[in-house]
C-alpha cells in the first residue's frame, strides 16, 4: 500500500486519524505547562482538495466531506469540535477545497508556549513542508527519517507531549519497524503519550503488531478502530485504526460517544463498524 499523504488527504483515515490527535491536544492543554507535539512522517503539512493528487482519488469524498455534510449528534459535537473547526476556518466558502494535515491541525491548537517538531524523508515532501513552516518559531521542521526521529527526539527538553506516528505503509515491514520504535521510545519515555495510526487492511498484521506491544510489558495502551466496510489485501483501503500509549483518561468513552456514528456517517456498505477497546491497563 502506498500511503503517501497528499493521495488521501482527507479520507476514512484522516478522519480517525485527526479526530483523535485532536483530542488528546486538547487534553494536554488542561495544563498550563507546555509540551511539544512531534509528528514523524509530517508529509507536506496541508492539502489542496483540488490539486491533481487529491484529485486523482477523491478519497477525501468519502471522508472530511460525509461528515461536514452530516448532523452532527449532541454527544458527538464537543469531541468533533476542535478538528472540525480547524477545516472549517480554512473553508470559509461554501466549498471545501482546504484540508490541514497533521501538522496544519496541530499547529491550528497549539498555544503560545507549546512546541512541534516535524520530521519527513521525502525530498519533494520536505521542501514544501519546510517553506510552509519557514519563520514560525514554534515549529521545527527536519529531514529525517521518522523512525530515525522517533529514537533520537524523546523525551523532549518539556518532558510533557504526544509523539504521532503515521508511515507511508510503503513496505512490508512497517508494522514491525511501527513496534519496534514505538517500543523503544516508550523505554526512553514512559510518560509519553504515543498515536499510532494503521490502515486496517491485514487484520493478521495488527494483530502481530499487537502481541509485540503485549509481549513488551507496555502500559495502558487503547485500540480505536474506524470502518466503512468490509477491508481485505487487495482492496482499497475502508478502515483504519489507532493504538495509543498512555491516551487521555476521557478519551475512550469520548470515542464511544462518536466512533460508532462516524462508521454510519462513513458507510461505504456492509461491515461498517467501529470498536474501542482497551489491549493493556495501566
Amino acid at each position: 500500500m502506498n500511503y503517501r499523504h497528499a493521495y488521501h488527504a482527507g479520507n476514512i483515515g484522516d478522519v480517525l486519524k485527526h479526530l483523535v490527535l485532536a483530542r488528546c491536544i486538547s487534553y494536554m492543554q488542561r495544563k498550563d505547562a507546555a509540551f511539544r507535539i512531534i509528528d514523524t512522517h509530517a508529509g507536506i503539512g496541508g492539502y489542496d482538495l483540488q490539486a491533481e493528487e487529491t484529485q486523482k482519488t477523491g478519497e477525501w469524498q468519502q471522508g472530511i466531506a460525509k461528515v461536514l455534510a452530516a448532523d452532527v449528534p449532541a454527544k458527538a459535537a464537543p469531541v468533533l469540535a476542535d478538528w472540525l473547526d480547524v477545516v472549517k476556518g480554512l473553508n470559509p466558502g461554501t466549498e471545501l477545497t482546504q484540508y490541514p494535515g497533521s501538522p496544519a491541525l496541530a499547529r491550528a491548537l497549539m498555544r503560545p508556549q507549546d512546541r512541534l517538531t516535524l520530521t519527513e524523508l521525502h525530498p519533494a515532501d520536505f521542501e514544501t513542508l519546510a517553506a510552509r513552516f519557514e519563520g514560525d518559531w514554534q515549529v521545527k521542521t527536519i529531514h529525517l527519517d521518522g523512525w530515525l526521529a522517533l529514537g533520537s527526539f524523546v523525551p523532549p527538553k518539556e518532558k510533557r507531549g504526544l509523539v504521532l506516528i503515521d508511515p507511508a505503509f510503503e513496505v512490508t515491514n512497517e508494522f514491525e519497524l511501527m513496534a519496534d520504535g514505538m517500543i523503544k521510545a516508550w523505554k526512553r519515555w514512559r510518560s509519553g503519550m504515543y498515536l499510532a495510526w494503521y490502515p486496517l487492511k491485514d487484520r493478521k498484521s495488527v494483530e502481530r503488531f499487537h502481541r509485540t506491544l503485549e509481549e513488551a510489558e507496555l502500559r495502558d495502551v487503547l485500540v480505536l478502530e474506524l470502518n466503512a466496510g468490509y477491508n481485505s489485501p487487495d482492496r482499497p483501503m475502508k478502515g483504519s485504526g489507532m493504538t495509543i500509549i498512555n491516551p487521555p483518561f476521557t478519551l475512550a468513552e469520548e470515542m464511544r460517544n462518536t466512533l460508532p456514528w462516524l462508521a454510519e456517517v462513513l458507510a461505504q456498505g456492509p461491515g461498517a463498524s467501529a470498536r474501542i477497546f482497551q489491549l493493556l491497563d495501566e
